[in-house]
């Protein structure tokens, strides 16, 4: 009986020592787990606000350096053309909160969006500009993490107004509708017309995209606004009314 007794005592201890083992090892493992977390929706976000931050303020310093004159005679000279990467400009959205801004760059690859910025749809269907005679702007951003630009995009209502400005004018548009939830597989979203919003005939256009629900990339949803009105940009740089 001592025997058997001594080998229940080993077995047990055995036991203990592999659940304890086993115990650590989910420890250390939900650790590793947080810090991803962390890492993924703090530090990203940290690294991408300094980084568009940066590349803004660069872009601000290229529009204070004046454009060459045409020559004489000579008409103006065509829209300026960019390449992936390239500032474009910034994005207001006041209903994001007092003051908030987003640069815009050319492409939605991560590795542009990944920066903290909106990024211009290439493809599948190009993107118009904003001073083209029509078309949609089209722009997605990360929801979570990189910077979050679009992490509000659900609280845009119908009517809000959304500024896109650039070197030359302030473009105001308004919201004239949403689409919360589709398939990310779904382009029409970001056609020239797009697919799913209030219009049904050529116009100049924005649509924001991003993942939806949050803290997800399943799948995505969409907001639409049509151009109002352009402002020039004045020598104070004073901003419309929408974002005063």
């Amino acid at each position: 009986m001592g025997t058997a007794m001594r080998g229940g005592r080993r077995r047990r201890g055995r036991t203990a020592v592999a659940l304890g083992l086993l115990g650590e090892l989910l420890i250390t493992l939900g650790l590793v787990l947080a810090l991803f977390v962390g890492y993924s929706l703090w530090w990203t976000d940290v690294l991408a606000d300094r980084t568009a931050g940066h590349a803004g303020d660069r872009l601000r310093q290229t529009w204070g350096i004046p454009a060459a004159p045409p020559a004489d005679g000579a008409a103006a000279g065509p829209a300026p053309q960019y390449a992936a990467g390239d500032g474009v400009g910034f994005l207001h959205v006041p209903a994001f909160g007092r003051g908030d801004q987003t640069l815009i760059r050319m492409g939605t690859t991560a590795q542009v969006l990944d920066e903290g910025v909106a990024g211009v749809y290439e493809e599948p269907y190009r993107s118009a500009m904003p001073w083209d005679a029509e078309g949609n702007f089209a722009l997605a951003a990360h929801r979570d993490g990189h910077g979050a630009r679009f992490h509000d995009l659900d609280k845009v209502a119908v009517g809000d107004p959304v500024v896109v400005e650039t070197r030359d004018a302030w473009y105001v548009y308004r919201v004239a509708g949403a689409l919360p939830q589709t398939s990310k597989y779904d382009v029409g979203v970001v056609a020239p017309v797009p697919e799913g919003s209030p219009f049904t005939g050529p116009g100049r256009y924005l649509t924001l995209t991003t993942c939806t629900p949050v803290y997800t990339s399943r799948y995505r949803m969409a907001v639409w606004a049509q151009l109002v009105r352009v402002d020039p940009v004045d020598a104070r740089r004073t901003p419309p009314p929408e974002l005063r």
